[in-house]
């Protein structure tokens, strides 16, 4: 029997999340089965129970590659000291726009979470069980705090609602974009896009009720 190597193993995870990719695109998440992955990747279904205990799992492992290189990027960004805020913010949020639009492995990943994805007990809870979401929105907060301790924001800013307002802004834009690609260019527009929510998040931004 031939063992195999570290090097092996993630081959065949990457082959079969790339052949998940395929299906998912093409028959939705729903009725895509675990066996018809594993022959997509030319593969047994032994070879995905290997890696995933359940296609919930195959699929969040997806998700997680897809939404890798934005991750990396805010943890660069909070690991430094960071002197202008609002430009880190404005340089994530450049960055998604730009993965979501430029990066084909990330747009159809968009895709199949926005469009693919139908809403059954064993997707539903997807989005909040999904490791590092909250983790990733949490860092954005502390972004948007260290605004208002430098006064660029006022000192009763709601800065959680401020990240619920622009992670929903951005979630909408390629939600929408995706369902006809071709009304308009959202690479070439998007920073402009973003430079005016947060325009406007900034001459008024969400307040904490007393």
């Amino acid at each position: 029997m031939v063992r195999k190597t570290k090097e092996d193993t993630q081959q065949t995870y990457d082959a079969l999340l790339d052949a998940a990719e395929i299906v998912f695109c093409e028959k939705g998440v729903s009725n895509t089965t675990l066996n018809d992955v594993a022959s997509a990747a030319g593969m047994t279904r032994g070879a995905i129970y290997w890696h995933f205990k359940d296609k919930k799992e195959l699929f969040h492992a997806l998700c997680d590659r897809a939404f890798l290189p934005i991750e990396i990027l805010l943890n660069e960004i909070t690991s430094t000291p960071i002197e202008d805020p609002m430009a880190a913010i404005r340089q994530l949020y450049v960055h998604f726009i730009q993965q979501a639009t430029g990066n084909p492995r990330q747009t159809k990943v968009f895709d199949i979470i926005f469009h693919r994805c139908e809403k059954t007990a064993e997707m539903e809870t997807f989005i909040e069980e999904r490791e590092g979401k909250r983790e990733c929105l949490c860092k954005v907060q502390e972004i948007f705090e260290l605004a208002v301790a430098q006064g660029v924001l006022p000192i009763d800013t709601d800065t959680w609602i401020a990240v619920q307002i622009t992670h929903s802004f951005l979630i909408g834009l390629v939600h929408e974009w995706l369902i006809d690609t071709n009304a308009y260019d959202l690479g070439a527009h998007g920073e402009a896009m973003i430079d005016v929510m947060l325009a406007g998040l900034s001459a008024k931004p969400p307040r904490k009720k007393i």
